[in-house]
């Protein structure tokens, strides 16, 4: 199925229902169910877990009958919730929820998103990740540990999902977008000891989606909570560079497309600007979409009727340009 502009326009629309607000689907039956094929990341446990004394809990704050509203806070066994499409294109995404690494938003910033996207074809998987500051070994690390990870799972076993290893693009939103960022500049750093097999594939992302992403660590454009939960309250001057992915980018750093409101009053739009002139100083493309309203956390659902609401379409549009996607078969 060839997807032209009007097509990928269509989709995009689609997608705003297809998040779990959608009158038929509501009709259908209300939330939309979980995906049955979830994919645990670690064959013998997360790393580092020694110290770790937290106790996983997931909360629902919605209170409709039409869409869930979840959060998973000190989570102890990282997994992904698997997406398949009716008809693949090959592509495949690892979503990445936000939370200022305090929690990780499962519905806002993964399924909603997960749905339509997988409706246009793209295989995707949501990830639920760990948190820094919940004793794990690795500290600030243990969130790219996982993304990696995952990355490399989704690479291994490609051909098993359908998928082509070279067209695995990463999604991620708020503190999520930092973790995605994280994972397209430091894909080749050791942070853990390979696992299994899966572990000698590339952990680099074909390509990166960032909405209202959490970039810098430094002043004045920082999110201070994300900085507090990753960095803790006093990082110093290294850390705070170690760890601003807008400093980490390579020429081999992955093609991005950025999404952010210049109305957003808890992450700068900033953010977006300062990783966008760093990749476009290293000659990796760029694209970027910053809409005059639209606040944080929009997601899909919380975008309807504003501008930013046009993004999936827009990023659907600029996924099959470069290649990202193929035919449906």
């Amino acid at each position: 199925m060839r997807i032209d502009r009007r097509g990928a326009m269509a989709l995009g629309v689609a997608g705003l229902a297809a998040a779990g607000t959608a009158a038929a689907e509501t009709r259908a039956g209300g939330r939309p169910p979980d995906p049955s094929e979830t994919v645990r990341l670690w064959p013998n446990g997360a790393p580092g877990g020694e110290r770790v004394t937290v106790t996983p809990v997931v909360t629902e704050r919605s209170t409709s009958p039409d869409f869930h509203d979840r959060f998973a806070a000190h989570t102890r066994d990282p997994l992904m919730m698997v997406y398949r499409p009716e008809r693949p294109n090959g592509a495949a995404m690892l979503l990445i929820p936000g939370g200022g690494y305090k929690w990780a938003v499962i519905d806002k910033e993964g399924t909603e998103i997960a749905l339509p996207l997988s409706r246009a074809g793209i295989t995707c998987f949501v990830l639920r990740y760990r948190l820094p500051a919940d004793g794990w070994a690795a500290g600030p690390d243990a969130p790219l540990q996982d993304a990696q990870r995952a990355l490399r799972l989704i690479r291994a076993r490609a051909a098993d999902y359908g998928v082509d290893a070279k067209r695995i693009g990463v999604l991620g939103a708020s503190a999520g977008g930092h973790l995605a960022a994280s994972l397209a500049t430091d894909f080749a750093r050791k942070v853990y000891t390979p696992a299994d097999r899966a572990d000698q594939v590339s952990a680099r992302p074909d390509f990166t989606v960032l909405l209202y992403p959490v970039i810098s660590m430094a002043e004045p454009n920082v999110h201070a909570g994300s900085r507090t939960e990753l960095l803790g309250t006093s990082p110093s001057a290294e850390q705070i560079a170690a760890y601003s992915p807008e400093r980490q980018v390579r020429a081999e750093t992955p093609p991005a497309f950025l999404v952010h409101a210049y109305d957003d009053n808890a992450v700068p739009v900033e953010n977006s600007l300062i990783y966008a002139e760093a990749l476009r100083a290293a000659k990796v493309p760029v694209e970027s979409h910053l809409f005059e309203e639209g606040g944080h956390g929009f997601g899909i659902r919380l975008a309807a009727g504003k501008p930013a609401a046009e993004w999936p379409a827009m990023f659907l549009s600029w996924a099959r340009r470069r290649g990202h996607l193929g035919a449906a078969r």
